[in-house]
């Protein structure tokens, strides 16, 4: 005959085993799901250190490449990083390297798209907005200042702000709209520091145009 801890026990097990058959099938799935996510986690972090240890080897190799001045490296390690490591923080400094030296040795088409490479991957703004004003360079260089004005489109970070303008104004002047120009210059004086010898351009700029930033500003 069962004692009464046989029967209190066979109790236990009854309820287990209609919990789980009720529910053993949610808590195996949530259990996957959770561990999976465990190992995706996992398999991220140790692919976000390669790929930064690949990325921090190609853009060493690009600087030596840029230092030696030998072009046809840095567009073989370029196209390496690009591929290997798009978009890392050291690609994105290695494409305005990259541009540089391409641009420097009269490469501008591959120099325009390795700038536009660092605006679609980059997640930095400081970054982004660097590139675009290269890029807005190009385009004045070329004499396409509507290029250039919607290079410097857009939002950019504040320490950003003075040369922004100061490039959007010199686009509209090429553009002869004079009084454009004028109120990009003064946003440019007005939003750099004093202490910033590149004011005293700005400043040159506007004079010639017959405005005194400082006696406006008063």
């Amino acid at each position: 005959m069962a004692s009464p801890y046989d029967l209190q026990e066979q109790e236990q097990l009854a309820q287990i085993k209609h919990f789980w058959a009720r529910y053993g099938n949610l808590i195996t799935w949530l259990l996957i799901a959770v561990l999976g996510g465990y190992a995706a986690w996992n398999g991220w972090q140790y692919w976000q250190r390669k790929t930064a240890l690949e990325a921090a080897t190609l853009y060493d190799e690009l600087d030596r490449a840029a230092r030696a001045n030998d072009v046809d490296r840095v567009r073989r390690v370029w196209s390496d990083m690009q591929k290997q490591a798009g978009r890392s923080a050291q690609a994105q400094q290695a494409g305005l390297l990259a541009a540089r030296v391409l641009h420097d040795t009269g490469a501008t088409d591959e120099s325009r798209e390795a700038l536009k490479a660092v605006v679609d991957k980059a997640s930095d703004p400081g970054i982004v907005a660097a590139a675009r004003l290269r890029l807005a360079g190009l385009e004045m260089d070329a004499g396409d200042y509507a290029a250039a004005l919607n290079w410097l489109s857009g939002s950019v970070p504040a320490e950003y702000a003075a040369l922004v303008a100061d490039r959007r104004g010199d686009a509209l002047l090429a553009q002869g709209q004079t009084e454009a120009a004028r109120e990009a210059y003064r946003a440019s004086w007005r939003a750099m520091s004093p202490e910033v010898d590149y004011r005293r351009i700005v400043e040159a700029k506007l004079n010639a145009l017959g405005v005194d930033p400082a006696r406006a500003s008063e």
